[in-house]
């Protein structure tokens, strides 16, 4: 098992480091007692000078006039790469195009299977790591522009924390012609929603459990996540919804279904993916992976709801038709895939079957 009693010199070595490289927020109510609550989640941690907010990367320190402000992180990323957009996974929206993918440090949950934990759990966790490369907003667009990414995606780790710097590089992006994309656990506050809106183009939420019990274990509630599914749809945000499907936690016939048919009541139009989990972090020991029949089951649970665009993950070629997107008034397959890879692409930019005519929902263009 990963973890132990935080080496609390490195800690404090990587904190001033992070404290660093920070900017003010406006995502922030000031209190009378000298707190700040911070509304860049749904944790609105109520905040005290000196102190941090559970992500650990967001802190109440003075201004230059000396009054109690928060503080976030600013100027770096620990991750930087081009990928498929459909790794994020995000299937309709430019499919076969590459999104420009960066990360920061830290998280607002602390789940127990996480695939990134080296980077999320930076401040909480002795066996994690972090490496930071500064670097300005232009610096990020000049190299999607330079590799023909047309997508930007705040990833790695949770974006949400890192909101502020996120939308301004998103910005100078869409000066450029470029979307952004959050690849996000959904527990956001209204307002941060609010504040990304006029950047922001893409909203994938996974939506992890449909029992509050298990959110508490990882570090925060339900009900904050469905509100940002349906709250992000109304907003105009092009939404994806995924689930990891695990096993023992998350993987009973009555939870699939529940989760199936809130997001069919949000739209039938939002794709789902159900993807597979691998033993990782905390979850390793006597865990099974998830096999190709748990996927099958989420999958119908989905098709039951009414859900026009159910996808598979990280089973690449068990479940083949479960990668492709078809026309779902006439059945006609539109996208191939293998993986990440496309092998077919029918639809155009203006998103139209071309059998039947019927228009695809998404980002074609």
């Amino acid at each position: 098992m990963f973890g132990g009693k935080p080496d609390k010199d490195r800690i404090a070595r990587l904190a001033d480091q992070l404290d660093r490289l920070t900017a003010k927020s406006s995502l922030a109510e000031p209190q009378e007692d000298g707190d700040v609550v911070c509304l860049g989640c749904a944790q609105r941690c109520r905040i005290a000078p000196g102190q941090r907010g559970i992500c650990r990367m967001r802190s109440n320190r003075p201004d230059k006039k000396g009054k109690p402000a928060l503080w976030v992180p600013w100027g770096y990323v620990s991750g930087l790469a081009v990928d498929p957009i459909e790794k994020k996974p995000l299937f309709h929206v430019l499919p076969g195009r590459e999104a420009l993918s960066f990360g920061m440090l830290g998280c607002n949950l602390k789940c127990s299977f996480c695939q990134n934990w080296i980077t999320s759990q930076v401040l909480r966790d002795a066996a994690a790591s972090g490496a930071l490369q500064e670097i300005e907003p232009e610096d990020i667009v000049a190299f999607a522009l330079e590799r023909g990414a047309p997508v930007i995606a705040s990833t790695y780790n949770e974006p949400l924390i890192t909101a502020e710097w996120a939308a301004e590089i998103m910005r100078q992006g869409k000066e450029k012609g470029l979307r952004g994309a959050f690849v996000s656990n959904g527990f956001a506050s209204p307002e941060v929603l609010e504040y990304l809106r006029p950047v922001l183009d893409v909203y994938k939420v996974d939506l992890k459990t449909f029992q509050d019990e298990n959110y508490r274990q990882l570090g925060g509630r339900l009900q904050p996540v469905l509100d940002t599914i349906r709250r992000a749809h109304e907003m105009g945000y092009w939404v994806e919804v995924v689930t990891l499907v695990i096993p023992g936690f998350n993987n009973s016939e009555g939870e699939l279904r529940d989760m199936a048919q809130f997001i069919a009541a949000v739209s039938l139009d939002i794709p789902w993916h159900v993807t597979a989990f691998h033993p990782d972090y905390h979850k390793t020991e006597g865990e099974r992976p998830t096999a190709p029949h748990d996927i099958a089951r989420a999958a119908q649970a989905g098709a039951d709801a009414g859900l026009k665009f159910v996808y598979s993950g990280n089973l690449r070629g068990a479940l083949a038709d479960l990668e492709n997107t078809s026309c779902p008034r006439c059945g006609a397959t539109l996208i191939q895939r293998a993986g990440y890879a496309i092998s077919l692409m029918r639809l155009g930019p203006s998103g139209q079957c071309p059998e039947c005519k019927e228009r695809i929902p998404g980002i074609w263009a």
